[in-house]
């Protein structure tokens, strides 16, 4: 479109003053803190923090929980997938109604509205017990930091399944079972794999937010189950040992990085 690259760099100038100023400066801050003490010395025990007990235990429960909600995630989002694809819904229309438009509500007041379910006298219960059923115990619990997560980020795993499927020759699928495939094998060995790079997009953009938030924790835990990313918050907010708190980040860092780097050699194997 811009044949002139100076005129293309001017127009993305920008951009790259934004990336300079809130994506750079920051990631060289918190390497700087990371790698540092008070004095200003190089020193590596903020990233061997992490093998603390208290903060192993927060690292694993993190990923566990993260991981169990990006795989509930996919085991609601792909049946949905299936389902709007086959009737051809219209990307712009039921879909953006029912998933897009609530992700317009702050996602503080989602989170707190599961609050209101949640609770021991909250709605839910409160439903329970004019039916005379006994109530349930959810909240301040793992399950309730994970249908949190669940709510959250469903959208995100959902959007990138119906993508891929909804680009599925339909000639393709009928080519399969006139060769003799049943619905289960048409599904395994032709529909599931094209729809491969659609479920590695939702499974990045479901497990780095799930294994990095804190908000949700917080609110739907009690502060009474923390997560990494609990005890990262309280270190830049509480205490104030930002040189602590920049090495347990750059440790959940390199498991983002990692998750990144798997996902671009699954897309890039899949091309192949």
């Amino acid at each position: 479109m811009f044949r002139d690259p100076k005129k293309a760099g001017t127009i993305a100038s920008p951009y790259f003053v934004w990336a300079l100023i809130f994506i750079l400066v920051p990631l060289a801050m918190i390497l700087w803190y990371g790698f540092t003490d008070d004095t200003g010395a190089f020193t590596a025990a903020n990233i061997a923090s992490i093998l603390q007990p208290e903060h192993a235990k927060s690292l694993l429960l993190a990923l566990e929980l993260s991981i169990l909600s990006t795989v509930i995630c996919f085991l609601l989002a792909y049946p949905l997938g299936m389902i709007l694809a086959k009737n051809k819904v219209s990307s712009q229309g039921i879909i953006t109604t029912i998933f897009i438009l609530p992700m317009w509500m702050n996602f503080l007041l989602r989170t707190f509205s599961w609050m209101t379910l949640l609770e021991n006298h909250g709605v839910i219960n409160g439903i329970l017990e004019f039916l005379h059923l006994p109530g349930i115990h959810v909240i301040n619990t793992p399950a309730a930091i994970v249908i949190g997560m669940v709510y959250n980020f469903l959208p995100f795993m959902i959007m990138p399944i119906y993508n891929s499927l909804s680009k599925i020759d339909d000639n393709v699928i009928n080519a399969a079972r006139d060769l003799g495939a049943n619905s289960v094998q048409t599904f395994l060995r032709v529909t599931l794999p094209l729809t491969v790079p659609g479920i590695i997009s939702g499974v990045t953009m479901v497990f780095i937010p799930a294994l990095t938030t804190f908000a949700i924790s917080t609110m739907l835990g009690g502060s009474k189950i923390l997560l990494i990313g609990n005890v990262i918050e309280q270190e830049f907010t509480l205490t104030y040992d930002w040189h602590l708190g920049s090495g347990l980040s750059i440790v959940l860092m390199v498991f983002i990085v990692i998750n990144m780097v798997v996902s671009a050699l699954s897309e890039k194997k899949d091309e192949q």
